[in-house]
């Protein structure tokens, strides 16, 4: 057993406590009940909230975690933008969409509280921009964290205690689970030594000129270099709060065997594409042997802490170490995420999901 799968089974039993001492594993009620949010505050609730309001910063990724629910289309009653790209996951998986009051992304407590909430479900970032002022109004909020594996599965039972649906939640953690503990049976033969290098760079265009950066160690898109058997050549660079740039003489010195590139506001094929062709990069090894790839995804990339995180785990995992994951079809497990997690039958997969798969797919 690998280390990581120790803490998993630690954080495995201490949310199985939890469960049971909060009664989440019993039958949903209308009685009264609690959840001790990602800030560990406990928040009472009389009765199941009806009106949910889902808002703040990094909201698509709250808002798919929410949907992980069937009780998301009717509960949530107010949103804020869930683009990315011009993208919304929301909008095209949720028919009473086009029913709900649409926040704008500066949106106060006095917005908020005018659409009459029961809840409001905030990430833990914006506690002291906005959810003090929302709390001071009287309206009960929830926070949650969605940044790392451990947290999705806190926060998804805490979903599932506050939707009193604990079987919908304890399907969801299985589900996830399963996946990562496949993955870590896998790599778990690698000698520490013998871990293939990796690079993920995010591409951005912000003010006219082009920027590479990395991010920090705890972030989820490190988590799956180090949770697919690789090993992040930039784990000894000074790191900040958030990305970090990396000029290209830099990545010239790290010399990844694979690099992966994170492009969320840019056409990532034609950043590849313009890569490949730049002398600089042609230089780079891992240009040389064709391990350069854009980061899959489809409405979101799967690097970010947005539930798809598993998918770009998968992906990594299998482009890191590819003799491990012998017959490993990526589209196959991109289907199987969104039947599983979604309850998306092959019709709608094919209208609202595949034309949208972008990146690395092969």
């Amino acid at each position: 057993m690998t280390p990581k799968r120790r803490f998993s089974s630690i954080v495995v039993a201490a949310l199985a406590a939890a469960f049971l001492a909060t009664g989440a594993w019993a039958a949903p009620s209308s009685a009264g009940f609690a959840i001790t949010d990602a800030l560990g505050r406990k928040v009472a609730f009389a009765s199941p909230p009806q009106r949910i309001v889902v808002t703040g910063k990094a909201l698509f990724m709250v808002a798919d975690a929410i949907y992980l629910f069937p009780e998301a289309s009717s509960r949530i009653v107010a949103i804020g933008n869930t683009e990315q790209g011009h993208l919304s996951f929301a909008k095209a998986i949720d028919p009473r969409y086009s029913e709900k009051i649409v926040l704008d992304n500066n949106a106060g407590a006095e917005a908020i509280a005018a659409t009459k909430p029961d809840a409001v479900l905030l990430k833990s970032s914006m506690a002291g921009s906005l959810g003090k002022a929302v709390e001071a109004v009287g309206i009960p909020v929830v926070y949650v964290d969605l940044e790392t594996p451990e947290q999705y599965e806190r926060d998804i039972a805490n979903l599932g205690i506050l939707f009193q649906n604990p079987e919908r939640a304890n399907e969801v953690i299985t589900s996830y689970r399963t996946r990562v503990d496949k993955v870590a049976k896998a790599v778990a033969v690698i000698p520490e030594d013998k871990k293939p290098s990796a690079l993920v760079l995010y591409y951005s265009e912000q003010g006219g000129s082009v920027a590479f950066s990395v991010p920090p160690l705890g972030w989820m898109q490190s988590i799956q270099v180090k949770l697919g058997g690789g090993r992040p050549v930039w784990k000894d660079a000074q790191l900040g709060q958030g990305w970090t740039t990396a000029t290209v003489e830099q990545i010239a010195a790290w010399n990844p065997g694979q690099i992966f590139v994170i492009a969320y506001f840019s056409d990532l094929d034609k950043v590849i594409a313009s890569l490949k062709t730049d002398p600089r990069w042609e230089a780079l090894a891992a240009v040389k042997k064709g391990a350069l790839y854009g980061f899959a995804g489809d409405y979101y990339s799967y690097d970010e802490p947005d539930p798809r995180w598993i998918l770009g785990l998968e992906w990594m995992a299998a482009r890191l170490n590819p003799a491990l994951f012998p017959g490993f079809d990526m589209k196959k497990e991109v289907r199987s995420f969104y039947r599983d997690f979604y309850s998306i039958d092959d019709a709608a997969y094919a209208k609202i999901v595949a034309p949208y798969l972008r990146g690395d797919l092969r």
